[in-house]
C-alpha cells in the first residue's frame, strides 16, 4: 500500500507509476473517495466535540429542570446524528481502503520503460549456452522428448488423479527433486538465511498484506469452507511472520528461507510454455526473504539476486539476469530482476527466479516496523524476496543441458552428494 500522504500531496507521482506499469487504475476516483472519507471524518469529529460539550453543559444543570429536559431531547437527536455519520464514515473508510489497495507500488527510478516482456533489459549473462554438454555432443532435446522421461515424470497419471499440471515424480525423479531442495536450502543457510517450515495455507489478511489480494489474476486456489488460500509461494506466509510487529533495528536484516510446495492456477497458460516441466500448477520451490533497513534496501536486493545466481553457477547452468521493465514489473514490486536459465533442448530461456524489492509497500499493508534509534519512532521496514530456486525449470534445464549421448543425464558435482550418484538414468 502507498503512503496516503504521497497520494494527497504528490498525485502526479502516483499517476506516473500507474502509467509506467501500464495498469488501468482510475486515480481520480481514488482521490475522490479519499477526500470524501476525510470530509466525513472531520464532520464526525466536530459532532463528537459538540456532543462532549453538550454533556459538559448538562452536568451543570439541575436534573428535572426545563433546561435539562430540553437538553435531553437535543442530546438524543445529536447522538442519533453521530451514530448515523459514524456508520457513513465506516462505509467510506472501507471504500477508500479498497481503492487504496488497488494502487500499485511506485517503480524505482532505475526501472526501464516498456509495456511488455520485450522491454526488459538484459542486465548480465553468465556462461555460454552454446557450450552446454548436450549441445556440444549434439544430443540436446527438450526434456519431455527424452526417451524414458515418462518413467520418472508421469503427467498422464497426475492428470487422472488431479488434473493437468500436477505430475507424479517417481523413483530417481522424486529423488532428484529432493536433492535439489536440500542443495538449495544448504546453500541458503551458508548465505545467512534461517530455515523456516511455514503453513501451506494462509488467511485473506496474509494474502492482502503481500499484495496477492485483491486477486487480480486469479492465481490462488481458495478453500470454500474456510476461506483459506493455498500458498502460491512461501513469500506469503514468510512475509506475514512479523505482521503487526516492531523489530529491533539492530537485528536487521532478518533473512529467512523456506522450501514448500507452491500452488498456482496459472489461468490463461497455453502452448509450448506449458509442456513438460515448463509450467505446473503444483511445484516445489525454495524462497529467500529479507526484512531490511530502508537505507540498505537496494544493497540487500543486489545480494539477494547474487545468492540466487550462485546456485545456477554451481549447477553449471548458463543463465541471464533481466531487469524488468515497468509493464512487466508486477503490481507490488518497486524493482525486480528475473533469472532465466538456458534450456539447450528447447533452445529457450526459462525463468527460475524473480528477485523483488517491494520497499515499504508490503510492510505498510502488514504493519511490519522497526524502532528507529535516531527518531525513537516505529518506521516501516523494506521487504525483499526471491526464488532460490524454483525446482521444475531448473530440473528441465539440468536434463536438457547435461544429457549425454547414451541417454543418461550427468549430475553436476555440487549436486551429486545430495542425489547419491553422478548420473540419472531413465530406464
Amino acid at each position: 500500500m502507498l503512503d496516503p500522504r504521497l497520494l494527497r500531496e504528490s498525485p502526479d507521482i502516483v499517476r506516473a507509476a500507474i502509467a509506467k506499469k501500464h495498469l488501468d487504475v482510475d486515480l481520480d476516483a481514488v482521490l475522490a473517495l479519499d477526500a470524501a472519507w476525510r470530509a466525513l471524518l472531520q464532520e464526525v469529529e466536530q459532532l463528537r466535540s459538540a456532543q462532549k460539550a453538550a454533556n459538559n453543559d448538562m452536568a451543570g444543570l439541575p436534573k428535572g429542570s426545563p433546561e435539562f429536559q430540553a437538553r435531553v431531547g437535543e442530546m438524543k437527536a445529536l447522538s442519533a446524528r453521530v451514530r448515523e455519520r459514524e456508520t457513513a464514515l465506516k462505509a467510506a473508510e472501507e471504500k477508500c481502503r479498497a481503492a487504496m489497495l488497488a494502487l500499485p507500488n511506485i517503480p524505482h527510478a532505475s526501472v526501464p520503460e516498456g509495456r511488455a516482456p520485450a522491454g526488459n533489459v538484459v542486465f548480465s549473462t553468465h556462461g555460454n549456452p552454446d557450450a552446454a554438454p548436450s549441445a556440444l555432443a549434439g544430443c540436446a532435446r527438450p526434456h519431455y522428448d527424452i526417451p524414458g522421461f515418462k518413467n520418472l515424470f508421469d503427467f498422464d497419471r497426475g492428470a487422472k488423479v488431479t488434473g493437468a499440471g500436477f505430475p507424479f515424480y517417481i523413483g530417481d525423479g522424486a529423488r532428484l527433486v529432493r536433492a535439489l531442495l536440500h542443495f538449495f536450502l544448504d546453500e541458503a543457510r551458508k548465505a545467512g538465511y534461517t530455515e523456516v517450515n511455514p503453513p501451506l495455507f494462509v488467511n485473506a489478511a496474509s494474502a492482502t498484506a503481500v499484495g496477492q489480494l485483491p486477486d487480480k489474476e486469479g492465481m490462488m486456489y481458495e478453500t470454500a469452507a474456510d476461506s483459506f488460500y493455498a500458498i502460491p509461494t512461501a513469500e506469503t506466509p514468510l512475509t506475514n511472520f512479523f505482521r503487526d510487529e516492531i523489530l529491533d533495528e539492530a537485528a536487521l536484516p532478518v533473512c529467512r528461507c523456506a522450501a514448500t510446495p507452491c500452488f498456482r492456477r496459472e489461468a490463461g497458460s497455453y502452448g509450448k510454455d506449458v509442456r513438460g516441466l515448463n509450467r505446473l500448477h503444483q511445484f516445489d520451490k525454495v524462497e529467500l526473504l529479507k526484512w531490511v533497513h530502508p537505507s540498505k534496501s537496494y544493497e540487500e536486493h543486489d545480494k539477494l539476486r547474487d545468492d540466487a545466481g550462485r546456485l545456477l553457477q554451481k549447477l553449471g547452468l548458463p543463465y541471464r539476469v533481466l531487469l524488468m521493465c515497468g509493464g512487466d514489473l508486477g503490481f507490488a514490486q518497486a524493482k525486480k530482476y528475473d533469472l532465466e536459465v538456458w534450456a539447450a533442448g528447447q533452445k529457450r530461456w526459462l525463468e527460475v527466479s524473480s528477485c523483488s524489492n517491494f520497499e515499504a509497500f508490503q510492510a505498510r499493508r502488514a504493519q511490519i516496523r522497526f524502532r528507529s534509534k535516531e527518531t525513537g519512532r516505529p518506521e516501516l521496514v523494506h521487504t525483499l524476496n526471491g526464488s532460490g530456486l524454483a525446482v521444475p525449470r531448473v530440473l528441465a534445464a539440468l536434463l536438457e543441458n547435461h544429457l549425454q549421448p547414451g541417454g543418461a543425464v550427468q549430475i553436476p558435482a555440487a549436486l551429486a552428494p545430495y542425489f547419491g550418484k553422478d548420473a540419472l538414468s531413465f530406464e
